[in-house]
C-alpha cells in the first residue's frame, strides 16, 4: 500500500524552493560567502513577480506548487491530459497544449510518474521550443527530464538554470553527476519527501490504512491489487472460494504443466467480480500456502503461466452468473465452468461441452472418471473395500463419452484423476 497524499505539501513547498533559489542563486551565493568572498554582483537574480510557470502535471503536488507560486504574482499554466481546461482553472491555471506551453514559460516544473510517454518530456525537441534563459525544476522522477537533453541545454544557455531533486541514477553517475557539478544547477537528494511532517503523517496513514483493511473497511492505497476492495465485500466470499476450488479442479483434470490460463466471467452481474475470481483461479492453480491473491498473478507469471480474463453478459446455463475456466496443458484445452448456489455453496455444472445433470458440489474428495458411468462405479466401488466411503455420484454427458464425478469420503490410490477440495 502507499500514501499518495502523505508527502504532497513536502513535495510542493521542495518545488518551490528550487524555483525561487534558482531566481536568486542563493545557494551558490551562500557557498561564496563561506570561501570568504563578497560577489553581490556576480549572483545578481530576478523577480518571480510577472514570470510564467509552466506545470506539467496538475494532480495534488502540480496544483499545491501553482497555489503557493501565485502568492508570488507568477502566472500559472499547465497541461495533464487527464485534467480538463475548466477544472485547471478551478486552481488559477490556464491548461494549454505542451507545444504552446514550451514558449510562454520562464520556469517548468514536471509533477508527473515516469512512465514511457512521460520519459525524456524535456528533451533535445522540446528544448528549441522553450524561451532561451529557461529554467527548469524536476521533484518528481529522474528521467522525465532528459539529462543528456539538459546537460547541452545548460552549456548552450538555452537553459540557464535547473533545480534537480531527483536523477536517472541515485546516487548520481555519469550524466546526472555532470549535472550536480555544474554551476547552474542547484542539486539536492531526493529531498521532496524528506521532512518530519512528511514522515509522521505517511507513518499515520499507512496504519489507518492496514487498520481499515483488517477491518474490512477500505483498501484505500494499495498498489498491486486495488480489486481488493471488492473481494472484501460479504458477497463476494463464496465466488473467491469458487475461483480457487475451479483452479484446482482444472490443475487436476489437465494433468500436467499448465501453460495458460482464461478466465471468463459470465452474466452480467459478474462483470465486476472479473479481477478478483482470476486472482482465486490462479490461486487455486498454483496451490500452495504462501499463494494468495494478492500474489497468484505474479507466481504465475513467474511460473511461466500465462493467465487471461474476459467478460461475457450472458450466461447460457440456468444460473444468474458463472465462471468459465479454460487451462492449456500440452497444447490441449480443458474447459471447466462452474456457479455459486443456495446459501453460498460452489459447484460444478459443466466440462469442456458436457453439463451435468446436477450441480456437483466442490468439497470432499472428487474422482474424474471418462467412460460408461455403470463400468466406472464397477471398477470404483471394490477400490473402496465395504467402508461405503462413495457419497455421491454426478454423470455429464451419455456413455462412452460421459464423464462421471465420484465424491468420497477418503482418498485412495487409484488411475483416475483426483482432487481433494
Amino acid at each position: 500500500m502507499n500514501t499518495p497524499g502523505g508527502n504532497t505539501i513536502s513535495a510542493a513547498e521542495q518545488t518551490c524552493v528550487l524555483i525561487s533559489t534558482l531566481a536568486r542563486h542563493i545557494p551558490q551565493a551562500a557557498a561564496s560567502m563561506k570561501e570568504g568572498k563578497w560577489d553581490r554582483k556576480k549572483y545578481m537574480g530576478s523577480e518571480l513577480l510577472g514570470k510564467t510557470l509552466a506545470i506539467v502535471g496538475l494532480g495534488r503536488i502540480g496544483r499545491e506548487v501553482a497555489h503557493r507560486m501565485q502568492s508570488y504574482g507568477v502566472t500559472t499554466i499547465g497541461y495533464d491530459p487527464l485534467v480538463p481546461a475548466d477544472e485547471a482553472a478551478q486552481y488559477n491555471i490556464e491548461w494549454m497544449e505542451l507545444d504552446k506551453l514550451w514558449p510562454k514559460a520562464d520556469y517548468i516544473t514536471v509533477h508527473t510518474p515516469l512512465i514511457p510517454q512521460t520519459k525524456g518530456l524535456l528533451g533535445d525537441r522540446t528544448f528549441p521550443l522553450c524561451k532561451k534563459g529557461v529554467c527548469v525544476v524536476n521533484c518528481a522522477r529522474g528521467g522525465i527530464i532528459d539529462e543528456a537533453s539538459l546537460l547541452r541545454a545548460l552549456e548552450s544557455g538555452q537553459c540557464s538554470g535547473a533545480g534537480l531533486d531527483v536523477f536517472e541514477t541515485e546516487p548520481p553517475t555519469g550524466v546526472s553527476a555532470q549535472l550536480v557539478q555544474h554551476p547552474n544547477v542547484i542539486a539536492c537528494p531526493h529531498l521532496g519527501a524528506s521532512t518530519v511532517e512528511a514522515q509522521t503523517r505517511v507513518a499515520k496513514e499507512i496504519a489507518e490504512q492496514f487498520v481499515d483493511a483488517v477491518q474490512g473497511k477500505s483498501l484505500f492505497g494499495v498498489i498491486n491489487a486495488a480489486f481488493l476492495t471488492e473481494a472484501l465485500k460479504p458477497q463476494a466470499q463464496p465466488w473467491l472460494s469458487l475461483g480457487d476450488k475451479l483452479g484446482k479442479v482444472a490443475t487436476c483434470l489437465a494433468q500436467g504443466k499448465v501453460a495458460k490460463v482464461t478466465v471468463t466471467t459470465l452474466g452480467a452481474e459478474m462483470k465486476p467480480a472479473g479481477r478478483y475470481i482470476t486472482a482465486a483461479v490462479s490461486a487455486g492453480i498454483l496451490g500452495g500456502s504462501d499463494v494468495n491473491l494478492v500474489n497468484s498473478a505474479v507466481i504465475s507469471k513467474e511460473k511461466g503461466c500465462e493467465v487471461s480474463s474476459s467478460h461475457v453478459d450472458t450466461v447460457g446455463l440456468p444460473y444468474a452468473g458463472a465462471v468459465s475456466v479454460t487451462v492449456n496443458s500440452d497444447s490441449k484445452d480443458t474447459t471447466i465452468t462452474g456457479a455459486v448456489v443456495g446459501i453460498g455453496v460452489p459447484v460444478l455444472v459443466k466440462i469442456n461441452s458436457l453439463v451435468f445433470c446436477g450441480a456437483v458440489p466442490l468439497s470432499g474428495n472428487l474422482f474424474f472418471v471418462k467412460g460408461n458411468p455403470g463400468k466406472v462405479l464397477a471398477d470404483l466401488v471394490p477400490k473402496f473395500g465395504d467402508n461405503g466411503a462413495i457419497n455421491y455420484v454426478h454423470v455429464a454427458g451419455g456413455g462412452a463419452e460421459s464423464i462421471v464425478v465420484v465424491s468420497t469420503s477418503s482418498r485412495i490410490s487409484a488411475d483416475y484423476p483426483c482432487v481433494s477440495l
